[in-house]
């Protein structure tokens, strides 16, 4: 029975004291929040109510909302099954299928709100826009702010695991001089944030918010990191290069040459004089751009709104789309592998559907008319002049040579090639994630 349609007395008055249950814990934890932030910031009754004021945020889904979602789950229509034995028509259904069965019973959201809860968590609104951080100080000294962006089909989740050992590295075999300040966003449209109502919300507008969050937060230096599309949001922070911005950090970087990319564009054969490296990447890219492998991207960028209709109503539609990524293609979703396992993977696809976010997560897409992050020309690489950083890893759906990082890159300061890790490297390999982080910036400490 749906809960809106029950009217009993005793049912009315069970409501309220909810209610007033819900309300006298969310003001506790708030005045909690804000007696923490006050000892961050300096926050007067005068400056908390601008419109720069950083506010303390708690994750606490109704009710009403998970049972409509398991109900939904539950009334699915599904598809016939794929005739072929890969996943050259999509996703599996034997693949899906079980994943829905264990979202609509076993699984629980409320273990995800807790990972985001056991983390402070803000909201300011910038150019008009409400967005969610969460940020944790390091309690080591000197520690060097960062603030790290996440991408599509991504969240803040991707995140939660690199914060203990970059904020805390002496826990983590690292070293208290290593440690950082971390800032992590959730992208205009994405997760807690708001939903921008006008056009114009590409990178190089993100970028200038992020400038305004940290410059907000009262750091004068820190670093940028960025993956998927973290990483044309850090470039273009890096190109805007704020005050107090010293470098970057990347592992998606738009490392292909203009003439290599106007080959890959018309699906030609590949250019003489290639190294073998070279030519291995330029090979990856021509198959997956064949096989349809960044399709769900030409859709985003052309038809946002169309896809959202289907992606807003059906959570196993939602699903399917954001798990058609080829940064999920390596996923097992198993019990049995903490990096990959079936929860982490559904602790994201429920924040796209618990925010609606399918239509306003996509635009960011139509923004940029569905270009490669690959292609060094669109990202305007040359004009970089700050310190770039780059580790590959070797699951990402490209190899970047370093040959070609060098062409774009005329200031690149770190470059390294690890044995593990794909596409949502933070995710996959936290630790691993927080060396590199550590090594890439160490010269840039003040």
């Amino acid at each position: 029975m749906n809960p809106s349609t029950i009217s009993s007395a005793a049912t009315t008055q069970m409501d309220v004291v909810d209610q007033e249950r819900r309300v006298l814990i969310a003001t506790a934890a708030a005045s909690v929040a804000v007696a923490g932030l006050a000892s961050v910031f300096p926050i007067t009754p005068a400056h908390a109510a601008t419109e720069e004021a950083i506010r303390p945020f708690r994750v606490d889904i109704a009710e009403d909302e998970l049972v409509e979602l398991r109900r939904r789950l539950k009334a699915t229509r599904w598809p016939d099954q794929e005739t072929v034995p890969d996943q050259s028509q999509g996703i599996k259904l034997t693949k899906l299928k079980p994943l829905v069965e264990y979202w609509g019973t076993d699984y629980d959201w409320r273990k995800a709100e807790a990972k985001l809860n056991a983390f402070p968590q803000f909201m300011t609104r910038i150019d008009d826009v409400d967005i969610h951080f969460i940020h944790v100080r390091s309690k080591h000294a000197n520690a060097l702010p960062v603030i790290i962006t996440h991408g599509w089909p991504g969240s803040v989740f991707e995140q939660l695991k690199i914060i203990g050992p970059l904020t805390d590295p002496t826990a983590h075999g690292g070293r208290a001089e290593d440690a950082f300040d971390v800032v992590i966003p959730s992208l205009p449209g994405y997760g807690f944030s708001g939903k921008p109502t006008e056009t114009g919300w590409n990178p190089d507008r993100i970028a200038k918010v992020w400038a305004e969050l940290m410059q907000r937060l009262g750091y004068t230096h820190y670093v940028a990191q960025g993956g998927d599309w973290g990483s044309p949001i850090s470039s273009a922070i890096a190109r805007l290069a704020p005050d107090g911005l010293a470098g970057i950090h990347i592992n998606l970087p738009a490392v292909v040459p203009p003439d290599v990319a106007a080959v890959l564009a018309v699906g030609g054969p590949a250019p003489a004089g290639l190294s073998e490296q070279e030519r291995a990447t330029f090979d990856a890219l021509s198959a997956g751009a064949k096989s349809g492998a960044r399709s769900y991207a030409i859709m985003m960028g052309t038809r946002p709104q169309t896809i959202a209709y289907g992606l807003s109503d059906s959570p196993v539609g939602l699903a399917a789309w954001l798990l058609g990524h080829p940064g999920f293609l390596h996923w097992s979703y198993s019990k049995d592998d903490p990096e990959k396992s079936v929860d982490d993977v559904l602790d994201d696809i429920t924040l796209y559907w618990l925010t609606n976010s399918a239509a306003s997560a996509s635009r960011i897409y139509w923004e940029t008319g569905g270009s490669s992050p690959a292609f060094s020309g669109p990202q305007k690489t040359s004009e970089i002049s700050l310190p770039v950083a780059i580790t590959v890893f070797p699951d990402e759906s490209y190899r970047a040579p370093e040959t070609w990082a060098r062409r774009a890159y005329r200031n690149l300061s770190y470059f390294h090639e690890v044995d593990k890790g794909g596409h949502f490297a933070a995710w996959e390999q936290p630790e691993l994630f927080s060396v590199e982080l550590r090594a890439a910036f160490r010269p840039l400490r003040a």
